[in-house]
């Protein structure tokens, strides 16, 4: 009887042994789904990668790079919402910077189905700082603050003010942080790597504030336009910028450049973080900027246009097991709201039909269904604007004012606007028709 009782207490034991033991084992057990890796800059505009050599090297040059890459708000907070939500603005209801989002994003999707997931720099100018649930590492500063030196930041629920620091090298040491710690996990991780360079104030690090002193001066056709005649009311009654404003313009330009040639060495350092750590080539990385911003083009010192100064942004993916070969994309039309649905596809989730973005994964393994343009859309006073882009010919209607229609393969810099043109009158209507589709998600 005591050898029966000493037997089932055993097979018991065993039972119980078996079932921790199968769970910790799970435990150890790596999920082989990609990292994810999503690099906005601030108010970087398209044509700056030159200063940023190391940069194009690691992932432009050995990935996809794509020629007609757009912001559908070129604002920072309606279009990190955008990249946050794969919505259009006016589905997500941030038009604004002071907006706060009030729709799901697809960082909580991922965090709920197991990636390990982090923040490292802006989050959104109507957030006061402080971390986020959806989030199991945030470094973030308060709204849409963009101090360069000795910046005050959020460090996993602590403020932080970092003297003596500059801030593209304070949040790089904190993404390589993330990396390493992701790294020794079994989980893949997404990482939101939101660097302030560069926008205003526009602050270079020290060893960088005299680069750049004999590099020309930016002046396109476009450059404070003279004759406006064909442009709406309200960028009709932009006064010619003065001597001092081309002068604080000029400065302007040049200290941008600068602020990107410390990220680009923070890119660099994390790029090589990823190889130490054996993550680089399981890392799906994009990067983009959250919009551009004008150098005078039309008169103009703002962004949230619909201008390709603006909208047009930096738009790369590396990702060696669907891009073998880099190659560089001067098709398709892509945008903002694209990242959230190809982050879903690669985590294997669901992509909501509330969505307007596609995922980007079907172009890369060389699917030929894609759309034919993207929505620009923005609300600043009397510019109010939808648009519709194709890379080849942009149509933008405006609130209580003249439509704009411009042929960029013969005027890039968008100087002649052919609404009245009789030549483009079949083509303007068929523009016409798709804005109204893909405002009305018909598309």
């Amino acid at each position: 009887m005591k050898s029966i009782k000493f037997t089932w207490l055993h097979l018991f034991i065993s039972a119980a042994l078996l079932i921790i033991f199968t769970g910790c084992q799970s435990l150890w057990i790596k999920d082989e789904r990609p990292n994810i890796l999503v690099i906005v800059t601030d108010d970087q505009r398209y044509d700056t990668m030159d200063v940023m050599p190391e940069t194009t090297a690691r992932i432009f040059d050995q990935g996809a790079e794509f020629k007609h890459a757009f912001i559908t708000t070129p604002l920072c907070c309606p279009s990190r919402a955008s990249i946050f939500t794969g919505m259009y603005a006016h589905n997500h209801g941030v038009h604004y910077n002071e907006t706060p989002l009030e729709v799901p994003t697809f960082i909580e999707a991922l965090h709920e189905n197991g990636y390990y997931t982090g923040l490292v720099g802006k989050y959104l100018n109507s957030w006061k700082g402080e971390a986020r649930p959806e989030y199991d590492f945030w470094v973030s500063y308060a709204r849409g603050e963009t101090r360069y030196n000795n910046p005050r930041l959020n460090v996993n629920g602590e403020w932080i003010r970092h003297q003596g620091q500059y801030v593209t090298y304070a949040l790089g040491d904190y993404v390589i942080e993330f990396i390493q710690k992701a790294s020794k996990r079994n989980q893949p991780f997404l990482l939101i790597y939101t660097p302030n360079a560069p926008h205003a104030p526009v602050t270079p690090a020290k060893e960088d504030e005299k680069l750049f002193e004999d590099l020309p001066l930016y002046r396109p056709p476009s450059f404070n336009e003279e004759d406006l005649s064909d442009k709406p009311a309200w960028i009709q009654e932009e006064p010619l910028l003065t001597s001092e404003q081309i002068a604080e313009r000029d400065l302007f330009r040049l200290n941008q450049l600068r602020t990107l040639v410390s990220l680009d060495r923070t890119i660099a350092r994390i790029m090589q973080t990823l190889s130490d750590e054996g993550e680089l080539d399981n890392t799906f990385i994009i990067y983009i900027s959250d919009n551009g911003v004008h150098w005078g083009e039309h008169r103009l010192v703002t962004k949230n246009r619909y201008y390709d100064e603006v909208s047009r942004v930096p738009f790369a993916i590396r990702y060696p097991p669907l891009i073998p070969q880099p190659y560089l994309d001067e098709k398709h039309v892509i945008g903002n709201i694209d990242i959230a649905p190809t982050a879903l596809e690669l985590a294997g989730l669901p992509i909501p039909e509330e969505m307007d973005g596609r995922s980007i994964i079907g172009l890369l393994k060389g699917e030929t269904d894609w759309r034919k343009g993207i929505l620009l859309e923005g609300w600043p006073g009397r510019g109010i604007f939808t648009a519709v882009h194709t890379g080849d010919y942009v149509y933008a209607d405006i609130y209580e004012n003249t439509p704009e229609f411009y042929d960029l393969t013969k005027d890039p810099y968008q100087i002649n606007n052919v609404i009245n043109d009789p030549a483009y009158t079949g083509l303007i209507e068929e523009y016409k028709d798709l804005l109204k589709s893909l405002y009305n998600d018909e598309e």
